[in-house]
């Protein structure tokens, strides 16, 4: 007799006997129970965690003939049952998607449904992958899937639900299966070893359920390979044959980053590409590695939202707390971005490798949120991007201007250029640095405010060649009139002040992690008590 593999021979067989979706088969079998069975499900989910299985345990549930009518426990002993288990049954159609995708194979579908079953109640069409049909193989199958006749049920399937057009779901009862949890997996192993007269540690079960990732069917399918080796397992047996599960290595990596190990995390990412896995795969390990441990430091340890293994769980603890919450923000898009460009590089190992060591220099840097706080209160800093063969120079210094004879003590004057033709003013040299002159006639103290370029200005008299004092600075009379609030008051630090500013710590590393440069640095002064009205 031909031999079955595991995972059909401990295929669920009634709506108990399902492992990890609980709550849809309670579901299903109180719709039998209550006589409210759709006519269109649509169950989606990941590969190996039970869709095929629940559909056949519906369809024998529907067609049972030891029972008068469809019920929540087939007997799995009549034909029926027997021939629906293996998928042989004529009343139940099981048809590929991904080879009948045309729009033929749904009109020819569509055609046998007017045929009532042969000799159950329904005739039950399971359509896997069902995404892969085409655009004219959904349109065509829209109608019927509507309005079947009523001894037909359709149980659609698929791995990628995002693929089934909204006319589709909406047709349907959706059920999405959840990924299996490691616990779950392990205890099936562990009963399936005993059925299967074998000896397995505990250890072992735990890891296959970890490698297994949240699939029934690959977890059944790594245990067939073990015990095709030997029918007594062991941690060590396991290890010469099968990796570590990924998430426990990219966790020790983590670790040896957090600890400033640079040879000992890339000897660890070594170890992982060498099992196997792709450049994109590890990234999106680390990506959720690096999640769960941001979740943990985001929200606590006894958060829900991380997915973790719970036999791990102090590891995680303990490595959430090495990192803040801005650098496991950092990682996450930096693995992202690295998973993109991995796609088009050639040198994709190059940069993983740079990553890691990035990673393992990280705890070196100060967070934002730790430079921020280590700032002095009371104290501005302006900063702006550092510009080539730009030096520091003191605040509001201007360049000196040359006098002119004639002048006040201690004013200086620029001589005037000529004014651009039409427009009434002229720029004071040097350069496109001076400031404008109106050409003649006295100029109001806001009318140069809207200009580029433009400063205080200075009547001139334009016929003689001579230059005026600079017009007297505007009285305080617009400013108590004007109804825009009073700019707070900041005044330049001294010296002293100024010297202790740029030798902060905190000053500097964050000039130096934003490739900064100060150009100025002033005190606020706290605001003038008004004063009483008479």
């Amino acid at each position: 007799m031909a031999y079955t593999v595991l995972a059909r021979k401990y295929r669920s067989k009634t709506f108990d006997d399902v492992i990890g979706q609980a709550p849809i088969a309670a579901t299903l079998a109180s719709a039998i129970e209550s006589g409210r069975v759709h006519h269109g499900f649509l169950f989606t989910g990941t590969r190996g965690v039970g869709k095929t299985s629940m559909a056949r345990i519906l369809a024998k549930a529907l067609n049972c003939l030891k029972a008068d009518a469809a019920t929540p426990k087939p007997c799995g002993e009549c034909d029926a049952c027997a021939a629906i288990a293996e998928g042989q049954d004529i009343d139940v159609i099981e048809i590929d998607a991904a080879s009948n995708t045309g729009v033929d194979n749904i009109r020819e579908l569509r055609s046998n449904t007017a045929y009532r079953p042969a000799r159950a109640r329904y005739k039950v069409y399971i359509i896997d992958e069902v995404h892969m049909l085409s655009t004219g193989a959904f349109n065509a199958l829209l109608k019927t899937l509507e309005e079947p006749p009523e001894h037909v049920k359709f149980i659609l399937a698929t791995t990628e639900i995002q693929k089934v057009p909204a006319t589709i779901r909406s047709r349907c009862q959706c059920f999405t299966f959840r990924h299996i949890g490691p616990d779950a997996i392990a205890e099936r192993l562990r009963f399936i070893c005993r059925q299967e007269g074998a000896e397995a540690d505990e250890a072992v079960t735990r890891r296959i359920a970890r490698l297994a990732g949240g699939s029934m069917r690959d977890a059944l399918s790594i245990l067939d390979q073990l015990l095709s080796l030997s029918p007594k397992l062991s941690l060590q047996t396991l290890e010469e044959v099968l990796p570590p599960a990924q998430d426990e290595q990219t966790l020790a990596l983590m670790r040896q980053a957090a600890e400033g190990d640079v040879p000992g995390a890339l000897a660890t990412l070594d170890a992982i590409l060498g099992a196997g896995r792709g450049l994109e795969t590890f990234c999106g390990a680390a990506i959720e590695v690096v999640r769960a441990l941001m979740l943990i430091r985001a929200c606590g340890p006894d958060t829900s939202l991380a997915d973790y293994p719970r036999d791990a769980r102090e590891a995680y603890l303990t490595l959430a707390e090495r990192f803040e919450l801005s650098q496991y923000v950092q990682m996450i898009a930096m693995l992202e971005e690295l998973r993109r460009n991995v796609r088009l590089s050639g040198a994709g190992r190059a940069l993983t490798d740079a990553l890691v060591v990035r990673f393992a220099k990280m705890r070196a840097w100060s967070a934002i949120e730790t430079l921020i706080e280590q700032l002095p209160e009371g104290d501005v800093v302006v900063a702006e991007k550092k510009k080539p063969a730009e030096s520091l120079t003191p605040p509001r210094e201007r360049p000196p201007q040359p006098v002119l004879p004639g002048g006040p003590s201690g004013r200086a004057f620029r001589p005037p250029v000529a004014a651009p033709a039409g427009q009434g003013w002229e720029r004071e040299a040097p350069g496109e640095a001076g400031e404008l002159r109106r050409a003649s006639g006295a100029l109001p103290r806001a009318a140069p405010s809207d200009m580029p370029g433009a400063s205080r200005p200075v009547r001139t008299e334009a016929a003689e060649g001579k230059a005026e004092a600079p017009a007297a600075p505007a009285a305080d009379s617009e400013a108590e009139t004007s109804c825009e609030p009073a700019a707070p008051r900041r005044v330049p630090l001294s010296a002293a002040e100024r010297a202790t500013m740029l030798e902060n710590a905190a000053v500097k590393e964050t000039l130096s992690l934003f490739d900064g440069v100060i150009v100025n640095l002033e005190r606020e002064l706290a605001a003038a008590p008004a004063e009483p009205e008479e």
